[in-house]
């Protein structure tokens, strides 16, 4: 199986759990939906130039970089034909930490399923300023662990609201890790602080991008 690789790269992680950890970043073509305030929209463009790499071609080259951590992004990685099959082979070697970045409208079962210790999913939770919220598939918070993260990106005080609601309702703090996220340039970050100590949100983590902070905020390969 080939897979449609726009970019790999060595970097800090710039956000989840392992933010500020080196990471071998793997991005794929690609993506399901189109969010408003997508930044990494080039990826998704249909006539992207992409390179083809097999399972043994994406394996060999995170061993070349002798870095443990392991980030696929996109586009969105879990609408790769065969992406069930490259998870699992890359998975065998124990000493890889594999992070899935996605986006919360794809089901994530058949990965979950593989019970894997060395994989995670980084999951967002689009809410309304991104006018996909009516994407999401509600049935992935079965399957999220407390190894796993839910983000919240949020782009103004109703999608705060919402976060609280769906956090609430999905018992998610006591599910996994919970991370709110600002929208670059639409929301200051106090904003959010502020919303967390009204509303009292223990266990949920306030996250800034760090490589929109250390670099140009649309820079790629970073």
């Amino acid at each position: 199986m080939n897979y449609k690789i726009v970019e790999k790269f060595v970097s800090i992680n710039g956000e989840g759990d392992l933010s500020g950890q080196l990471s071998v970043f793997i991005r794929f073509a690609m993506c399901n939906l189109e969010c408003s305030y997508c930044d990494t929209l080039w990826a998704n463009d249909k006539n992207v130039k992409y390179e083809l790499m097999n399972g043994k071609d994406i394996y060999e080259y995170i061993k070349s970089t002798k870095i443990k951590n392991i980030t696929l992004t996109g586009g969105e990685p879990l609408i790769q034909e065969g992406i069930l099959e490259l998870v699992d082979f890359i998975s065998q070697d124990s000493e890889l930490n594999i992070e899935i970045e996605t986006n919360g409208s794809v089901d994530i079962s058949k990965v979950a399923s593989l019970n894997k210790n060395n994989i995670k999913f980084t999951m967002d939770y689009k809410l309304d300023s991104s006018n996909m919220r009516n994407k999401m598939n509600i049935d992935n918070f079965k399957y999220i662990r407390n190894c796993d993260t839910v983000k919240f990106v949020v782009g103004d005080c109703d999608d705060l609201s919402v976060t609280k609601s769906i956090i609430e309702e999905y018992g998610l703090v006591n599910k996994c890790k919970v991370y709110i996220s600002p929208v670059f340039g639409k929301i200051e970050p106090s904003e959010i602080v502020e919303f967390m100590k009204g509303n009292k949100m223990n266990g949920v983590t306030l996250q800034i991008q760090l490589h929109k902070i250390i670099w140009e905020p649309h820079k790629r390969g970073v």
